[in-house]
């Protein structure tokens, strides 16, 4: 590939991190958008914006071999999974409930990138992992339970939206099962083509599958009727979640195993919580913060690196 070459190791830490905190950032202020658009039509623009922005990041290198027809299907799946649905189910999601919600369920993205491995890549689930899982499972449970903390941010929706909070919820996970899938198909697509390439290739498979519904909302909506502000935040949103973050997310993983890549997926329920409370105006009460951190326990259980085993000296040979 006549791509650049891949970044250190600490360059693609760097990388990955602010990825995964631009995600959880545009996770939580895509709220206001979905208010302000519907949400199929807002997918259609941001993947529209996004694609006027890189047209030439669509040219095939001259040294990179030509596609086969696995690759174009990882393309497909890649952008299907971890970009339109992941977006249709992340936006739907957060309308109807609370961003720090959101970060709690996202907080079980690498469990659940582990379960698909196993699934998938036949990798096997150590007992550390397993644990891992449980503790995602038990915050998002937990988040279940505690009074009014996924209904907080859906209220100032309307009261419909509020008693809708746990389909917000559900769709939440959905968005999380789709983004494992992006995690486990991109680290093989960047053996095969390159960061910007992948960027540009799944956005516009984002903009096909969605302009037959964005064309039929935008028939019938009122684009005078949205302010200034939210169409500033529109294109902030589509630069970030279809050029930036993918950028850099396919950037990091040419340099980092998909295992370890995943340690840094804690970034995105965190900057989601935290642009929840500082932005948008939302609370955190001590069960949610409990749930919060037996998720995040989950997410260092299942990404904090193993002990290296201590090489044993030839015999005959000093230590």
């Amino acid at each position: 590939m006549s791509t650049a070459p891949p970044p250190s190791r600490l360059g693609a830490y760097a990388c990955l991190a602010l990825s995964m905190s631009l995600v959880g950032s545009y996770v939580a202020l895509s709220k206001p958008l979905a208010a302000a658009f519907p949400v199929l039509l807002l997918a259609w623009l941001r993947f529209g914006i996004a694609a006027l922005a890189m047209p030439h990041w669509l040219r095939r290198p001259a040294d990179e071999p030509p596609m086969s027809r696995r690759t174009r299907g990882l393309v497909f799946l890649e952008s299907f999974l971890g970009n339109f649905l992941f977006s249709i189910c992340m936006i739907f999601g957060v309308s109807l409930t609370s961003a720090v919600s959101a970060g709690v369920i996202m907080a079980a993205i690498p469990a659940v990138v582990a379960v698909a491995s196993w699934l998938f890549l036949r990798e096997r689930i150590t007992p550390r992992v397993g644990a891992a899982i449980a503790c995602a499972a038990g915050g998002i449970g937990l988040l279940a339970l505690a009074p009014g903390a996924s209904t907080h941010g859906a209220a100032a929706q309307g009261g419909d939206n509020a008693s809708l909070a746990w389909l917000g919820n559900l769709l939440v996970f959905g968005a999380v099962l789709c983004e494992a899938a992006y995690a486990v198909i991109g680290k093989s697509l960047t053996g095969k083509l390159g960061p910007r390439r992948i960027c540009a290739l799944i956005n516009l498979w984002g903009f096909a599958l969605s302009t037959p519904f964005g064309l039929w909302l935008a028939w019938r909506f009122d684009f005078g009727s949205v302010h200034i502000g939210h169409w500033a935040l529109l294109v902030a949103y589509a630069m970030a979640a279809s050029i930036w973050t993918v950028w850099l997310w396919m950037t990091g993983l040419r340099s980092v195993p998909a295992a370890q890549a995943g340690v840094f997926t804690v970034m995105l329920p965190v900057s989601a919580a935290l642009v929840g409370v500082l932005v948008l105006g939302e609370s955190l009460n001590p069960l949610q913060l409990l749930a919060f951190a037996l998720a995040l326990s989950g997410v260092l259980l299942a990404t904090w690196p193993g002990r290296k085993p201590v090489p044993q000296a030839a015999p005959g040979h000093p230590h």
